[in-house]
C-alpha cells in the first residue's frame, strides 16, 4: 500500500504543477499581460487544461484510487492518507465524466471571453460580450449534463463549487436569510442614511496601497510567501504554499473600494497561507468550499476590518497617512460612513446588510439562464428588473449592470455566486465560535492584535485544507451545520446600534 500510496501523491503532485502553472498564466493575464497576448494565452491555458485534465483521468490513477480504497480503509477515520484518497476519489470520479477536448476548448474559450469583458466594461458595450456569454452558456448546460440524474441543472455545478448542496437547499438558506434582512433592510431604510462624504475625496494610490499593505501584514499575511498587484477585478490565486497573491484595484476617489477590496482578499489569502504545507500539491491543499473560503475573506473584510474595535485602535493611524483628509473627521463619523447601509448597484461595493441581496438576485438569473427561460439577449433588461425589484433601483447603463461581475464572462454559469452568502453565513459562525474560545479578541482587535484570532482560525479551519467537507468543518468547529441565526444576529447587533433600531 505505501508504494501505490507514493505513486498516487507522484500523479497528483504532476496534476497540481500544471494545474499551477496555469493560474500562474490566468495571474499574469488578469495583471500585466498586454491586449494582445490574449489569442496566445487561450491557447496557452487551453493546452495546459488539457494536459492537466488529460493525467487527472488516466485509468492507472482510477486502478490506484480503487485498489487503495480497501487499502485505507484499515486506517484510523481521521488519517490524511484515507482523506487523500477519499478527495482524490471524488474528483476523479467528477472529471473522468468531462472529456478532455471540452475541458481545453473551454479553457481557451473562457480566457478570450474574459479579455473581451476587460475591454467591454468600462466602455459599455454588452453586445460584443453576448457571443462569447452565450457559448459559456452553452458550455455550462454542457458540462452540467455529464452529471445525469440532478433534480436541477444547476446542482452539478453548484456542486464542485460548495459539495453537497443542490439549487433547491441554496434557496431554502436563501428564503431563511432573506426573510431576517428584507425588515432589517427596510427598518434601516427608514432611517437618516449615514453621510459617506468623507470616504469621495481625493485619496492618492500610493497611499492607499501603503495603508492597505500595513493592515494585511498586521493581519498576517505574510510578503515573503504572498504579494498584491492591481487587477481589473479582485481576485486571489494560489500557486503553492509558499506562493499566494492577492490582487485589488483602486479609485482615488473612492478610500473604501480599494482598502476593504484588499483585506477580502488577504483574508482569501490568509486561509490558503494557513493551510497544512504537507497537503501542497494535492487535492487537500486548496479551501474546502466556495463558501468556507468566501468565510475567511468576509470575516476579515467585516467581522474585523469595519468593525468599531479595528478603528478604535487604527483610527489615528489612518489620519496619519490622510491627515488633509480625515484629520478633522471624528471616528464615529467615519466608523458610519463605512458602514453606511443604502440600496446601492454594485455587489463588491454593497454594505453588510445588502450584499446578500446581491447574491440573490444573480443566484436566480443564472438558474433561470441554465433553465432556458432566460435568453442572453434579455439578460440586461432581466438585470434591470431584478435591480428594480429587489432594490428599487435601476442601473443607467449595463458597465453598473451585467456588466460589473466577472464571473459568467470568464468560467461557467452557475456554481460560483451562491458561495458568497454560503460565506457571510458561515462566517458568523465561525466567528461566534471564535469568541465563545476567546473573548478577549475584541479587545486584541483594539489594540492591534490579530495574533489569537488567526492562531484560532488556522487551527480550526485553515489548517485542514480540503480534507473535511464545509459540513464536516461546520459540525467540528461550530458544534453543528449550516445556521443562518449567528449572522443575523451579528447584523441585528451591529446596525440596530448604529441605526438606533
Amino acid at each position: 500500500m505505501e508504494e501505490k500510496l507514493q505513486e498516487l501523491k507522484n500523479r497528483l503532485r504532476e496534476i497540481s504543477d500544471f494545474s499551477s502553472a496555469a493560474s500562474v498564466l490566468s495571474w499574469d493575464q488578469a495583471t500585466y499581460m498586454p491586449p494582445q497576448g490574449a489569442a496566445a494565452r487561450g491557447r496557452h491555458l487551453s493546452t495546459l487544461g488539457r494536459i492537466a485534465h488529460e493525467k487527472a483521468t488516466d485509468p492507472r490513477l482510477g486502478e490506484l484510487l480503487n485498489a487503495l480504497q480497501d487499502g485505507v480503509s484499515g486506517l484510523p477515520e481521521d488519517s490524511d492518507d484515507r482523506a487523500l484518497v477519499r478527495v482524490a476519489k471524488r474528483n476523479y470520479d467528477r472529471l473522468t465524466k468531462i472529456p478532455s477536448d471540452r475541458v481545453a476548448a473551454f479553457s481557451q474559450h473562457a480566457s478570450e471571453s474574459f479579455q473581451v469583458w476587460t475591454q467591454a466594461r468600462p466602455e459599455n458595450d454588452f453586445a460584443s460580450t453576448r457571443p462569447y456569454l452565450e457559448t459559456n452558456l452553452e458550455f455550462s448546460i454542457e458540462f452540467a449534463n455529464y452529471f445525469p440524474g440532478y433534480d436541477h441543472i444547476a446542482d452539478p455545478l453548484i456542486d464542485f463549487s460548495d459539495y453537497g448542496m443542490k439549487a433547491e437547499s441554496v434557496r431554502a438558506v436563501f428564503k431563511d436569510l432573506q426573510e431576517a434582512l428584507v425588515p432589517l433592510v427596510q427598518a434601516i431604510s427608514d432611517q437618516k442614511v449615514a453621510d459617506d462624504a468623507c470616504l469621495k475625496q481625493y485619496f492618492p494610490e500610493d497611499q492607499q496601497i501603503a495603508i492597505g499593505e500595513e493592515v494585511i501584514k498586521n493581519f498576517g499575511f505574510d510578503f515573503r510567501r504572498g504579494r498584491q498587484d492591481k487587477t481589473h477585478h479582485p481576485f486571489m490565486t494560489r500557486f503553492s504554499s509558499g506562493d499566494v497573491r492577492i490582487t485589488t484595484r483602486y479609485q482615488e476617489r473612492d478610500f473604501s473600494d480599494g482598502f476593504f477590496s484588499t483585506l477580502h482578499e488577504a483574508g482569501h489569502a490568509l486561509y490558503e497561507l494557513g493551510i497544512n504545507p504537507e497537503y501542497d500539491g494535492s487535492p487537500l491543499g486548496n479551501g474546502t468550499s466556495a463558501g468556507v473560503h468566501e468565510s475567511q475573506s468576509r470575516l476579515w473584510e467585516n467581522f474585523v476590518g469595519r468593525s468599531q474595535n479595528f478603528w478604535e485602535g487604527f483610527y489615528p493611524r489612518l489620519q496619519d497617512y490622510f491627515p488633509a483628509q480625515f484629520g478633522e473627521v471624528d471616528l464615529d463619523t467615519f466608523y458610519r460612513a463605512i458602514n453606511k447601509v443604502s440600496r446601492s448597484l454594485i455587489r463588491v461595493d454593497a454594505d453588510e446588510v445588502t450584499y446578500n441581496l446581491h447574491v440573490m438576485m444573480r443566484f436566480e438569473l443564472e438558474l433561470q439562464l441554465l433553465e432556458g427561460s432566460l435568453e442572453v439577449k434579455d439578460l440586461p433588461e432581466a438585470w434591470r428588473e431584478a435591480m428594480r425589484a429587489s432594490f428599487g433601483i435601476v442601473p443607467e447603463d449595463d458597465k453598473n449592470g451585467v456588466l460589473q461581475d466577472t464571473h459568467w464572462y470568464a468560467g461557467v454559469i452557475g456554481g460560483v455566486f451562491q458561495g458568497y452568502t454560503l460565506g457571510n453565513i458561515m462566517c458568523g459562525q465561525f466567528y461566534d465560535a471564535a469568541l465563545r474560545a476567546h473573548p478577549e479578541i475584541p479587545e486584541q482587535v483594539r489594540a492591534g492584535n490579530f495574533e489569537t484570532l488567526r492562531t484560532w482560525l488556522q487551527q480550526n479551519v485553515y489548517w485542514y485544507g480540503a480534507k473535511y467537507t464545509a459540513e464536516e468543518l461546520l459540525e467540528r468547529t461550530t458544534g453543528g451545520g449550516l445556521r443562518t441565526e449567528p449572522f443575523v444576529n451579528y447584523l441585528k447587533k451591529k446596525f440596530g446600534a448604529l441605526y438606533s433600531i
